[in-house]
């Protein structure tokens, strides 16, 4: 498979990119656990089909000291003993943000009470907003067929600037 369109040589596409790692910059500086966040990202990733976007996210995660098992076990979260309960929470409020068309419902009432359980309102601003914004990114690179492998950690921390 080859990848359809190169966003980041498009004028308007390169302009795009750097909106999201603006907002990336944002959601790193919030007090989202950095370790949350690439997991949410990573589950995200996962459930779209995004080859990049699951390249990027173990990579980083990785490189900020995540376990193998862990992200190993991102997958299967809910039979896995190594997520905390917050964890738990953020990866369920990932997977139901991002299969809106799965469950009529979007996200339950249980996992919005476990997410209010476990996160200050800061932090569930910073976590609806990542859910959201890393189910466009794998959107965008899904449809242009963009390929997973070449990801080095940090490789888009200067895009912000």
């Amino acid at each position: 498979m080859e990848t359809r369109f190169d966003l980041m040589s498009n004028e308007i596409g390169a302009k795009l990119a750097k909106r999201f790692a603006n907002f990336a910059a944002v959601l790193h500086t919030s007090a989202l656990p950095q370790s949350t966040q690439e997991l949410v990202s990573l589950r995200a990733s996962q459930i779209n089909g995004c080859a990049p976007c699951v390249d990027m996210h173990t990579k980083e995660a990785a490189a900020a000291g995540e376990s193998a098992v862990r992200l190993n076990l991102v997958a299967v979260w809910r039979e896995a003993t190594v997520f905390t309960e917050a964890e738990r929470a953020g990866l369920a409020l990932a997977e139901e943000g991002t299969r809106l068309a799965d469950a009529h419902q979007g996200v339950s009432d249980e996992t919005w009470a476990q997410v209010r359980k476990h996160y200050d309102d800061d932090q569930i601003a910073a976590l609806v907003t990542l859910v959201a914004m890393i189910n466009a990114a794998n959107r965008m690179n899904v449809i242009v067929r963009n390929q997973g492998g070449s990801y080095q950690p940090g490789m888009f921390a200067a895009a912000a600037n």
